[in-house]
């Protein structure tokens, strides 16, 4: 599963959970670190990522225009990075569900 992680959350995070999800990036990795959202979808269509943000825009345009990609929302306020990574860690398979579920487009994770 390759996960694109938002500008809202830490550029580290990509490498914290490579042994759960390989392949993963963070946007800044394609020097979106402050691009519009347009462009970070744009990236994950081609690419062919899930993306991961705390931000409720991509929610409301996967739920507007559907997958791909799809979007996992965290709703976590200002966790920690070692308590964001914990959960996306603790729901590993309810995420792999999701990304294997050809009529989900959004996954909130709280």
């Amino acid at each position: 599963m390759r996960l694109l992680f938002d500008q809202n959350l830490s550029p580290r995070r990509p490498g914290l959970l490579a042994a759960e999800y390989p392949d993963s990036v963070h946007v800044r990795s394609f020097g979106l670190a402050s691009a519009a959202d347009s462009a970070v979808w744009a990236i994950a269509v081609e690419g062919g990522y899930v993306i991961v943000s705390k931000d409720s825009d991509f929610e409301q345009q996967a739920l507007s225009y559907g997958h791909p990609p799809k979007v996992v929302w965290l709703r976590v306020g200002n966790r920690s990075t070692a308590a964001i990574t914990a959960l996306l860690r603790e729901r590993f398979e309810e995420v792999l569900a999701f990304e294997a579920d050809p009529g989900a487009s959004v996954l909130a994770l709280a």
